[in-house]
């Protein structure tokens, strides 16, 4: 008896162990307001609809957990250094940061791949693009996708940061010190239109047009997260496409808007962003060629300039299988163009 139960603890012992509950954690770049979920772009969408809740609904042992970091992009990098997080929506800048400090992580979706970069300044200045900035006042909020594509912006006009009175300030605090006047201009995404439809502001330049030059935003998931949970990974992107998929339809284009609006930035603000371009341009949650190639290119200026520890190789770091599958299962293909490395459609 003795030596049958020594037997029945072994064959117990080398049993897997039964799954627990386990809570999805999932990260923000940029704060939200009033602690609700509600934040621009994809994620917003993803968050304030609950779109990975959802997709989890029937099993009693997933959870799901937002975070939102007032300190963006960096903030965020130190939660998945620390194992803190699972997923994070992020920029391109501070995941190539991450990747050059070592940071185990596959960027699994593109989320606002195209987002617009402008230069905004004060009514009065004489600022008419990039070329007038050399000796300005301008803010800059560093350490952000937003950031890397200032430096990009700057070195095709023949300048850099350091042709500028920089003023490191993050986009609430720039804004702020551009109605004020305190800075003449400032490099930013749509918060600053704000001040535009206000008349407090004009737009001297914007990258709306060239979808390398502005800021890239995408998914990321932490590389252990993505061994031991493969099947989450696809559910969590299953959702986020299946979110992509309703604000990518242009009948949904003012209820997208008004949505957003609930960050605390108008709608009319998101209209005038997104005006003359197709949702499904700036919504497309495709890892193609083109979003590969962008960041390599991304990769190569943020080295150059100081901006990461290390040369990034992005080679092995995209992962688009789980993107591919969610738009097979969900009955997608053909809703959003995929892109080759020169910027042409594929087949075209």
């Amino acid at each position: 008896m003795r030596l049958l139960a020594c037997l029945v603890f072994l064959l117990l012992a080398a049993l897997p162990a039964a799954a627990g509950p386990l809570t999805i954690r999932v990260g923000y770049a940029g704060p939200a307001p009033g602690g609700t979920r509600h934040v621009p772009g994809l994620a917003g969408i993803v968050a304030a609809e609950r779109y990975i809740e959802r997709e989890v609904a029937g099993d009693p042992d997933l959870a799901v957990e937002w975070v939102f970091f007032k300190g963006a992009g960096p903030a965020v990098n130190e939660a998945l250094a620390g194992g803190q997080l699972d997923f994070a929506f992020m920029g391109d800048l501070p995941s190539l940061s991450g990747r050059a400090a070592g940071l185990d992580t596959r960027i699994v979706m593109a989320t606002n791949a195209r987002d617009a970069l402008y230069l905004v300044t004060t009514p009065a200045s004489s600022i008419k693009g990039l070329s007038d900035l050399k000796g300005r006042k301008v803010a800059q909020f560093r350490g952000t996708s937003t950031h890397l594509a200032s430096e990009g912006a700057l070195r095709r006009a023949g300048l850099t940061s350091r042709d500028l009175q920089v003023y490191a300030l993050d986009d609430a605090s720039a804004l702020a010190a551009l109605a004020a006047g305190d800075v003449e201009a400032v490099l930013g995404k749509v918060l600053f239109l704000t001040l535009v439809e206000r008349g407090q502001a004009r737009v001297a330049w914007s990258s709306k047009g060239d979808p390398r030059a502005g800021p890239s935003n995408h998914l990321i998931v932490a590389g252990a997260f993505e061994r031991a949970h493969p099947d989450l990974v696809a559910r969590v992107v299953k959702a986020s496409v299946r979110a992509a998929a309703w604000a990518s339809d242009e009948a949904n284009r003012e209820a997208v808007f008004a949505l957003w609006a609930k960050s605390g930035t108008p709608a009319a603000v998101f209209r005038a962003d997104y005006e003359g371009q197709r949702l499904a341009e700036r919504l497309s949650p495709l890892v193609d060629d083109l979003l590969i190639d962008t960041y390599r290119e991304k990769a190569a200026r943020a080295r150059d300039l100081g901006l990461v520890r290390r040369a990034v190789d992005v080679t092995g770091w995209f992962e688009p299988t789980y993107v591919d599958a969610a738009i097979r299962d969900l009955g997608l293909a053909g809703t959003w163009t995929r892109y080759g490395a020169d910027g042409r459609p594929l087949g075209s």
